[in-house]
């Protein structure tokens, strides 16, 4: 029986992730949210973690603005508390799947970034990001995975998908950019992919280092806000695409968040599905079937 302990278990990922190891048949899961494990506790981490064959990391510091604001608070939860819990994990034998990020790169490229790419993170975010994968990469060369992700939305928190249902319903237009290429991924997806990869690597069947968890395909925010418009039954021209320095941020973001997948072939399983196929089964949750029928 594989042991996990799932860190970050209140957040929208960290939810789904304890729902697809329930569907995955995984019955000795240890949950800690925020409330029951503060991550930037190094004793409390080093008492967690004994016992457990599998942590799946997906605390963290996700404010992407707010980091700007306090580097020093994103750096210690993404890579400092990162790079202790990688120590700890190697001290006691446990293999870590670590929750990391496409704003590690600088979205300058116009191919796919495959997982060994140069890395230039643009904001504080992505160095907190980046300073966590190389602190798993360092302490667990051979027991650590790294998955980067983007562009998620899910069922349990405020996302693109769910805000541009709520807008739907209040307002007769939406301006959305679309100038930002990237790959919408929802979340029970992606969790669903973690278990499988943990659960592989307690098999000795995925060489560790790092995967690219995201969907297949690319699109705009203002592709993925039509397309989703058109599944609901709206009308896809009441979104209007415009440029992003409309809604300036404090952070800057990437303009090109494509990753590529080639590396899931050494763990024997296949790049995840496009995110069209993602949408339509995210649609199908209860939180955005609710939504759905909020529109006018």
């Amino acid at each position: 029986m594989t042991r996990w302990l799932v860190m970050g278990a209140g957040g929208m990922l960290g939810r789904d992730v304890l729902a697809a190891l329930t569907a995955a048949g995984q019955t000795s899961v240890t949950a800690t949210d925020r409330r029951r494990l503060d991550v930037t506790d190094a004793a409390a981490v080093r008492a967690a973690v004994p016992g457990h064959d599998v942590v799946v990391n997906a605390a963290g510091y996700t404010d992407v603005d707010g980091a700007e604001v306090e580097p020093a608070a994103a750096m210690n939860l993404n890579g400092h508390s990162v790079t202790r819990l990688a120590a700890i994990c190697a001290e006691q034998g446990a293999r870590l799947v670590h929750v990391s990020s496409d704003y590690v790169f600088a979205g300058d490229a116009s191919t796919p970034y495959p997982e060994d790419a140069p890395t230039g993170p643009l904001n504080s975010y992505g160095r907190s990001k980046l300073a966590g994968e190389r602190g798993v990469l360092s302490h667990l060369p051979s027991d650590g995975y790294v998955v980067r992700t983007a562009w998620l939305y899910g069922e349990h928190g405020l996302n693109f998908v769910s805000t541009m249902l709520q807008l739907a319903a209040e307002r007769e237009t939406v301006d959305v950019v679309d100038d930002q290429v990237g790959q919408p991924t929802w979340c029970y997806a992606l969790a669903q992919r973690l278990v499988e990869l943990g659960l592989r690597a307690v098999d000795g069947a995925a060489p560790a280092g790092i995967y690219h968890g995201t969907a297949s395909g690319q699109t705009t925010w203002c592709g993925l806000a039509r397309t989703l418009f058109t599944k609901v039954g709206l009308d896809p021209r009441r979104v209007r695409p415009t440029t992003s320095d409309r809604f300036p941020r404090a952070a800057r973001r990437p303009s090109y968040s494509v990753l590529a997948h080639g590396r899931w072939r050494a763990a024997d399983l296949p790049p995840m599905p496009p995110w069209t196929v993602m949408l339509d089964q995210a649609l199908t949750r209860p939180a955005f079937l609710a939504l759905w029928n909020r529109r006018p």
